[in-house]
């Protein structure tokens, strides 16, 4: 599972929080247009500009991963 950590939210204000983690759901076409799909606020998954987010390099340890999703 991969997460990313939201930089900008100019004109989604609703749906994405700033400097909050979100988990990225694979989507190699939204990839290939610039794109990342995460799920937002509202508990679903949407394509946002990738350069709105930050990726985390590597893979967060399970236990740690668990409490994320259990929050969300």
């Amino acid at each position: 599972m991969k997460w990313a950590v939201c930089l900008e939210n100019k004109g989604f204000v609703e749906s994405l929080e700033l400097r909050k983690l979100y988990q990225v759901v694979e989507d190699e076409k939204s990839a290939q247009r610039g794109c990342m799909r995460v799920i937002d606020e509202t508990g679903e998954a949407y394509i946002y500009p990738a350069d709105m987010f930050f990726p985390l390099a590597g893979k967060i340890d399970k236990p740690a991963e668990d409490r994320l999703l259990a929050i969300a």
